[in-house]
C-alpha cells in the first residue's frame, strides 16, 4: 500500500531521488509524477530526461512511460518502490521518444504488461536504430542492457485499462511530438497524463517526428476533458492554464509568425529570427527556440 511521504523528494528518498534526477512529486494520494532534468541525456540521467507518472491501485501499480535505457528504467524502479509495496504490473508508453519506451525490456523482464498505440509501436520500429546509435553516443557505457522491446498490447485509437477499482483510459488522436503519441486519462480522479503532448517549465521540441499543426488538434482533445491535474511529458505536475501558456500558445504563436515569414517570401535563415522572447524564460530556451522556429518552417513549407 501507499508508503507515508511527503511532499519534499529529497525527504522521501533520502539521496536516490536527487543522485539519479528523479524528483517526486504527489499528484493525490496514490498518484505521483517522477520529473526527471531539463537537460540533455547523460550518464548521469540515463536518457530520463523526462516526466513519468506512477498509479498506485489495489491490485498492482501503473507507469506511465518506463524510461530511456535499462538503467533508466532501473532507476525507476528504485524510485517506485519507495513510492509503493504493489508490483508494476502495466507500463504505458506515451509516444515516440526514447524515454517513452526503450525501457521497456527492462519492466517486462519483471513481468509488466506493455501497452502502446499502433501508430507509435511503427515510429519505435522505424526509428530504433537511430535513437539507439544517439543514445550510444550520449550515454556510453550507461547504455548497456538496453534493447529494442516494443509493446506487449498495441491499440489503434482507444483502450481501457482496468486495474483493481481503477479505470485508465489511454487515447491516440493524431501525431504530436511524436507520431503515435497518446494521453491517459483518469476520470474518476480528474488526473490526465499527456506525455510529450505537454511540456512545462522547458521548452518544447520539435523535430521531423512531429507534426506542429496537427499537436495543436491533439492538445485540443486532450484539454476538452477538462482535467483537475496535468501531469506532462517535461515538467512538474501543472494545470491545464500553465499546460495551454507553456505549450499550445508557444506552438500557435511559432505557426502564426512562421506563417508571416513565408507569406513574405522569407527563408527559413529569416524564419530563425523571428521574436521568441515571450518564451525565453523556459528552460533549454537558448538551445533549442531557434532550431524550432526552422522545423515549423520546414513543415509550413509543405501544408
Amino acid at each position: 500500500m501507499i508508503r507515508t511521504i511527503v511532499t519534499v523528494a529529497a525527504l522521501v528518498l533520502p539521496g536516490l531521488a536527487f543522485a539519479q534526477g528523479l524528483d517526486v512529486q504527489p499528484v493525490m494520494p496514490g498518484i505521483w509524477a517522477i520529473v526527471g532534468p531539463t537537460e540533455q541525456r547523460s550518464p548521469e540521467n540515463h536518457a530520463n530526461n523526462a516526466t513519468f507518472g506512477l498509479v498506485e491501485t489495489d491490485a498492482g501499480a501503473v507507469l506511465v512511460d518506463p524510461g530511456g535505457s535499462w538503467a533508466g528504467a532501473e532507476a525507476l524502479h528504485g524510485v517506485v518502490r519507495g513510492l509503493t509495496d504493489q508490483p508494476v504490473k502495466y507500463v504505458i508508453n506515451t509516444g515516440g521518444q526514447d524515454h517513452r519506451w526503450l525501457g521497456n525490456g527492462y519492466w517486462q523482464a519483471q513481468g509488466a504488461t506493455v501497452i502502446a498505440s499502433e501508430a507509435a509501436v511503427r515510429d519505435h520500429k522505424d526509428r530504433a536504430s537511430l535513437q539507439m546509435s544517439a543514445l550510444a553516443q550520449l550515454l556510453g557505457d550507461d547504455l548497456k542492457g538496453t534493447e529494442p522491446s516494443f509493446a506487449d498490447i498495441t491499440f489503434e485509437r482507444d483502450f481501457r485499462l482496468d486495474v483493481g477499482q481503477m479505470r485508465f483510459d489511454i487515447m491516440h488522436r493524431g501525431s504530436a511530438h511524436t507520431l503515435g503519441d497518446s494521453f491517459v486519462w483518469l476520470q474518476a480522479q480528474e488526473v490526465m497524463f499527456t506525455g510529450d503532448i505537454v511540456y512545462v517549465d522547458r521548452m518544447l521540441g520539435i523535430g521531423p517526428a512531429g507534426d506542429s499543426a496537427s499537436w495543436l488538434e491533439v492538445f485540443d482533445a486532450m484539454a476538452a476533458f477538462g482535467a483537475k491535474h496535468i501531469v506532462p511529458g517535461h515538467g512538474r505536475a501543472t494545470d491545464i492554464a500553465q499546460a495551454r501558456a507553456e505549450t499550445r500558445d508557444y506552438l500557435s504563436y511559432l505557426r502564426s509568425e512562421i506563417a508571416k515569414v513565408i507569406e513574405a517570401g522569407g527563408s527559413i535563415e529569416d524564419g530563425t529570427h523571428i521574436d521568441q522572447s515571450q518564451f525565453s524564460h523556459l528552460a533549454v530556451f537558448d538551445q533549442i527556440a531557434r532550431k524550432n522556429a526552422q522545423s515549423v518552417y520546414m513543415q509550413m513549407e509543405w501544408e
